[in-house]
């Protein structure tokens, strides 16, 4: 945790004082710096369940749906194999919704379409096609986000 850190050990950009100053430490000191990881480990083992925590432990994201579309969108094309997979999970689906909303706007669709028109609709195609392509999502999850039927018979479809 940074704030526990000494200054000339975290991001310069990181305002600690604030933060210790909040919970009534104050000054940016060892002994303050100590207190507060005192203050943070006492609530931690307060939590009987820990359910608050899971999000910390196995999320990458902490904040509002906004936020997170927002850092999404920041990281596009940016993450390797060192990130989480769910991180680059939710990264492909991002970008996948974005090249969706191209495709429907071209096509003069909105999202309602997408279950009115025929399963194998040549517009569906030509969007299935395009994330196969632009990104790593499985046939399995474009077919059901299309409203294409099963992955199998998406895939028949997509090699006639």
């Amino acid at each position: 945790m940074w704030y526990v850190a000494a200054p000339g050990h975290r991001p310069g950009w990181m305002r600690a004082d604030r933060l210790l100053g909040e919970h009534g430490i104050s000054g940016d000191t060892p002994a303050g710096r100590q207190e507060y990881e005192r203050r943070v480990e006492a609530r931690r083992a307060q939590e009987s369940d820990g359910a608050e925590w899971a999000r910390l432990r196995r999320g990458w994201c902490l904040g509002s749906e906004a936020f997170k579309q927002q850092m999404l969108e920041r990281m596009e094309g940016q993450l390797g194999e060192s990130h989480a997979g769910e991180l680059r999970r939710e990264s492909e689906q991002a970008k996948a919704e974005r090249i969706l909303g191209e495709e429907l706007q071209r096509l003069g669709w909105t999202p309602a379409d997408l279950g009115q028109r025929h399963k194998s609709d040549a517009g569906k195609l030509a969007i299935a096609a395009r994330l196969r392509r632009e990104t790593t999502l499985p046939l399995k999850w474009i077919a059901a986000r299309l409203q294409m039927g099963t992955w199998k018979s998406a895939s028949a479809r997509l090699h006639v």
